[in-house]
Order: structure tokens, then C-alpha cells, then sequence
């Protein structure tokens, strides 16, 4: 008679990261973020940039509702005041 034994059995799924490049710079994610959530996370004031998504100029009344995918392009241009 032989007997099975099975010991610390795991099945580890890995996380779907997500490598995004946001001006020039890489960046990763676990979760599912929006481009508005992505602009609000940096600080950046909505009413002066604009925004270029896999190098197309973005409209704002998209961002709430796109996802980052991975390997996508962004691209924030802010107007800077100055004489």
C-alpha cells in the first residue's frame, strides 16, 4: 500500500502588472486605474495640460471612463505661466 503525500501545495498566480510610460518615464501597476485617477494621483492641475494617450491628443471627457493598459503612452503637457 502506498500512500501520496502533498505538502505546501500553492498555486500562486502572479499578478497582472501593468507597464505604463508616462513622460518618457516607466511606471507599474496592480490595479485598474483611469487616466483621470492617474492625473489626480500626480498632482496635476486639469484646467491647464493637455493630455496625449498612445499619441493622440486625449479629450477630458474621456479620462473617467479609459483604463491604463500595459505599454501605454502618456504624454502631460501643462501650460506654465511665466514673463
Amino acid at each position: 500500500m502506498s500512500s501520496l503525500f502533498i505538502v505546501n501545495l500553492k498555486i500562486i498566480f502572479m499578478s497582472q502588472t501593468k507597464n505604463f510610460f508616462l513622460n518618457g518615464e516607466k511606471y507599474c501597476i496592480e490595479q485598474n486605474i483611469s487616466i483621470l485617477e492617474l492625473v489626480n494621483y500626480f498632482n496635476y492641475n486639469t484646467s491647464l495640460l493637455v493630455l496625449e494617450y498612445n499619441n493622440l491628443i486625449f479629450n477630458k471627457k474621456k479620462w473617467n471612463n479609459t483604463l491604463i493598459n500595459n505599454n501605454d503612452k502618456i504624454e502631460i503637457v501643462t501650460i506654465v505661466g511665466g514673463g
